[in-house]
């Protein structure tokens, strides 16, 4: 099918093997881990679970998936899923997001927590909150119903390098979905499960994690709203 999976990691030797070990190779061609300045053992394990890893040194979420989106220019998979290296996703659903693709010829296909199977207390309700204030402000301006800014999502190769991404924080995943709309793409939300993570969160575990975020994605969003 030549699908690829792009995982951001740092610092999760204690995850990442179990994300590899659940991704259906009957789907996937190559799995790619960007160890992002791990100061663990996340590379010894993501190479021994079978993985190819790059080492990306700007720190930040949309840095790593840059730089797996530069090495698959190499290989042009058809398409490209991203989802978290802390095994919140559930891999093992990768096929809600890449049928639709493979056999509705739909371009972007975002993973929903929201309106999937969430466990109790994997997002706390500061996350909750801000990813409605984000996807209320998207409906409101660019007139697209989001219910999620969620990691879990997959892309055709070509739509995704057509979208040419930028940002290298946390606005990556808003930035995704403005773009799609904006370039008209064929875009579907399916429902999926999400977990607690295993560790402490980069992001939602701390205030000041949360209010960066939260300030990074604002800032992208009207970015892109200053550039229509």
């Amino acid at each position: 099918m030549n699908v690829a999976v792009i995982i951001p990691a740092f610092n999760e030797e204690d995850s990442i093997g179990k994300i590899i070990a659940d991704i259906p190779l009957n789907i996937v061609n190559e799995i790619i881990v960007v160890n992002n300045n791990s100061t663990d053992n996340t590379v010894l394990v993501a190479e021994k679970a079978g993985a190819a890893v790059l080492d990306e040194n700007i720190q930040g979420y949309g840095a790593s998936c840059l730089k797996g989106i530069e090495y698959l220019k190499k290989k042009n998979p058809a398409v490209v899923v991203f989802l978290d290296g802390d095994y919140s996703d559930y891999p093992g659903e990768m096929n809600f997001l890449v049928d639709p693709i493979l056999k509705e010829n739909y371009d972007f296909v975002l993973g929903s927590r929201i309106t999937g199977n969430r466990e109790q207390g994997s997002m706390p309700i500061h996350s909750v909150l801000g990813n409605w204030i984000s996807c209320f402000l998207i409906k409101l301006f660019w007139k697209f119903s989001y219910s999620d800014l969620g990691p879990f999502r997959a892309i055709k190769f070509d739509k995704l390098l057509q979208l040419n991404m930028h940002d290298h924080w946390y606005g990556w995943t808003v930035e995704m979905q403005i773009k799609a709309i904006k370039q008209k793409l064929k875009i579907k939300e399916v429902p999926v499960s999400y977990r607690k993570r295993i560790g402490k969160s980069k992001v939602s575990g701390t205030i000041k994690g949360s209010l960066l975020a939260g300030i990074i994605i604002i800032t992208t969003m009207f970015v892109q709203i200053f550039k229509d």
